[in-house]
């Protein structure tokens, strides 16, 4: 029997109980942000309160809690995440930052003509950083289509390889069509053919949990934020081999071994990585984030995602002038369309007002959309927290968007 009682979830998002313009918070704005429980929420509270000093540096005991609790929470992630060893998880402010701190790293071993292989369903993130590295180093992108149904066509990512590619990177689920890519299985053939492979994982650990050694890849990053903990924090992991051969991405305190008028010497990964003073509080609280994700039941929770998005996607295909984009089996709960009749900005802005959050434009993947024929698109994502009365509401809204405009 399953232990996941949605109800009861919920009340543990302070936030959900809120009104918007006197209409209850309907949250369906996941992708873009998740909201944080309580105890994520008091465990900040309790590090500024209590226990807040700078790590690394300091003997008295504030300093010293500090430090076990920031280190503590890297150990904990490294199990949860199924990571050989601590020095190979560095935290960073984001995806964003970790990719490009990759891109950064990489610069002086790429060469005019290696390849870099992508795919059309990238987020911004995960597409500038290699486009700027090849202008930077005559190495050449390569794109990977995809199927009409959403789909990264595996056979044409697959003919990309050649014997000059050095580099695959490629999202583990698609920000925009939900689609979950074959992380493990496309690392495998990556690096089957000497290529480097970076595995964005940012929509893929909000939907459960993520064994990245399994996966295997030579990088794998994901955002707090968007696994229901603070935002400004996030993780790269990186296997310790290119990390040590890689220069910092940033100088300063705590990442030298020694500084002196004839030079610098740096530390080995993670503090390489890590100048300055860290984000001490989002490490805890992305750490506390992690726990309360041990009491979900899993399975009953995808389920639940999963009747939400099949009901939410064939209630809105009976709307006139409704085009739905991605339908590959077993996607992640993320509903992208486009309504014939009015922008995307209009059809968010009526929601809105019926309390509903969504989020419409490009959703930083411009690419996909220019391959999919459209200047933007609205998104409705689902959490496990979200309900069927959710899902009627944003279907209200949908009705009087189709009112207004039709």
């Amino acid at each position: 029997m399953s232990s996941f009682d949605p109800v009861a979830v919920r009340a543990d998002f302070p936030i959900l109980s809120r009104e918007i313009g006197g209409k209850p918070l309907v949250y369906l704005d996941n992708g873009a942000t998740t909201q944080k429980p309580r105890r994520v929420i008091e465990a900040l509270s309790r590090f500024f309160s209590n226990e807040n000093a700078n790590i690394h540096r300091g003997v008295h005991y504030l300093s010293r809690e500090a430090t076990d609790a920031y280190d503590g929470a890297r150990d904990l992630l490294k199990e949860r995440l199924s990571v050989p060893a601590s020095h190979e998880l560095i935290f960073v402010r984001g995806t964003t930052e970790a990719i490009n701190l990759v891109t950064h790293g990489l610069a002086s071993q790429l060469r005019e003509g290696d390849e870099i292989i992508l795919t059309m369903m990238e987020h911004h993130a995960n597409f500038v950083p290699w486009q700027v590295l090849a202008q930077q180093t005559g190495a050449v992108l390569r794109f990977a289509g995809l199927r009409d149904n959403g789909e990264l066509d595996l056979e044409e990512w697959q003919s990309l390889f050649t014997p000059r590619t050095r580099v695959a990177a490629f999202t583990q689920v698609s920000n925009v069509l939900g689609t979950i890519n074959p992380a493990a299985e496309m690392t495998a053939f990556a690096r089957e053919r000497g290529a480097i492979v970076l595995v964005d994982g940012a929509q893929a650990l909000p939907h459960g949990p993520v064994d990245v050694g399994a996966i295997d890849a030579d990088f794998y990053a994901f955002s707090g934020h968007k696994v229901f903990a603070p935002d400004g924090v996030g993780v790269l992991v990186g296997r310790r081999e290119f990390l040590d051969s890689m220069p910092p991405y940033q100088t300063g305190g705590d990442m030298i071994e020694r500084v002196s008028i004839a030079g610098t010497t740096f530390r080995h990964s993670p503090e390489r990585f890590e100048a300055g003073t860290p984000n001490i509080s989002g490490a805890i609280g992305l750490a506390e984030g992690f726990r309360y994700l041990e009491g979900i039941d899993w399975a009953a929770a995808n389920r639940h995602e999963h009747e939400l998005l099949v009901h939410a996607t064939e209630e809105l295909s009976k709307m006139e002038g409704i085009r739905v984009f991605g339908a590959a089996p077993g996607k992640a709960s993320i509903l992208s369309y486009h309504y014939a009749a009015a922008h995307p900005h209009d059809v968010g802005t009526i929601l809105d007002t019926e309390g509903v959050a969504i989020r419409v434009g490009h959703h930083c993947a411009q690419p996909l959309m220019d391959y999919l024929g459209v200047p933007a698109t609205a998104r409705a994502s689902f959490a496990f927290y979200n309900s069927h009365g959710d899902v009627e509401a944003f279907l209200r809204a949908m009705r009087k968007v189709e009112r207004f405009f039709g």
